[in-house]
């Protein structure tokens, strides 16, 4: 018995030690050198100087910083629960369709997730174009005159938010359109019999069981848009990179165009901790609320 649970042990270890292998090379490892890194003056490829603390005293005096920290959160509060909601609204009218036409329009929408980012800056940076783009029809009215979006500080974030939403919104609703076909039918047949409109089906059954898949779109979302740069750097090529700039766009103004990699380093691992500190807030905010 001890030498079958010994063989047991042994076959379980090689099983796991790839694993293991790949994700200490590819994570574990280069999250200790930047970590490592934040406490010198290196520049981004040689060694450094041991400095201790002063690029975090540094980061917190960081004028720039501090706009990068309010322009990412900015950022998360325009996209996380709009693109969250606008992906459960459409997967639940997607699945009232059948057939053909229900697969149509899921690919209508899932479409433009698989766009790279550099067709998405291109099909947009022409519809907000200022002499020719279809998007200043709709904005002249609103603003009494054409309006260059991408090059007026407090436009830019919410226009970019608008165009990720855009994005991205296909992947939320391929994940609520499965939470929505995993809920029995009849379900809804005995709510109907029991005279229930669709407000009260939505509130009493769909949403509660849907709130699990809810709850991972919000973290997938938060955590993702946390870490923007490619559409903020795209769209800012031109204009003014300062009261637009986001953290990661930040990381990559002192590591590669500075050449400053300890302080890069150093607000590298603030970006960590953020992300770690914001996900679990919310991961316990979900489950308080998953379990009401």
């Amino acid at each position: 018995m001890i030498k079958n649970r010994r063989t047991e042990i042994i076959t379980a270890f090689i099983l796991v030690a790839p694993f293991l292998v790949i994700y200490g090379l590819l994570f574990v490892y280069p999250t200790y050198r930047m970590v490592e890194l934040s406490f010198t003056d290196a520049p981004l490829i040689g060694p450094g100087n041991w400095i201790g603390l002063e690029n975090y005293f540094e980061m917190f005096d960081d004028r720039r910083f501090k706009t990068a920290v309010i322009n990412t959160l900015y950022f998360v509060l325009l996209t996380v629960i709009p693109n969250t909601l606008i992906g459960l609204g459409i997967a639940m009218m997607v699945n009232r369709l059948k057939g053909w036409q229900q697969s149509l329009i899921l690919a209508m929408f899932f479409l433009p997730y698989i766009l790279p980012v550099s067709v998405v800056y291109r099909i947009w940076n022409w519809m907000f174009d200022l002499q020719f783009g279809i998007m200043q029809y709709l904005i002249e009215p609103l603003l009494g005159k054409r309006t260059p979006v991408f090059r007026t500080v407090p436009l830019f974030m919410p226009a970019v938010a608008l165009v990720t939403v855009w994005w991205t919104c296909g992947f939320n609703v391929l994940l609520f359109l499965a939470g929505l076909r995993s809920i029995s039918p009849e379900i809804y047949e005995a709510a109907q019999l029991d005279n229930a409109n669709r407000w009260t089906q939505f509130r009493r059954i769909t949403w509660p069981l849907i709130w699990p898949v809810t709850a991972l779109v919000l973290t997938i979302q938060l955590i993702l848009q946390l870490k923007i740069f490619d559409q903020v750097y795209l769209f800012v090529q031109g204009g003014r990179a300062d009261p637009s700039m986001v953290l990661v766009q930040y990381i990559y103004n002192q590591a590669f165009q500075k050449n400053q990699g300890g302080y890069a380093a150093a607000i590298s691992v603030a970006l960590f901790v953020m992300v770690i500190v914001v996900s679990m807030l919310q991961y316990q905010f979900l489950r308080a609320r998953g379990e009401k």
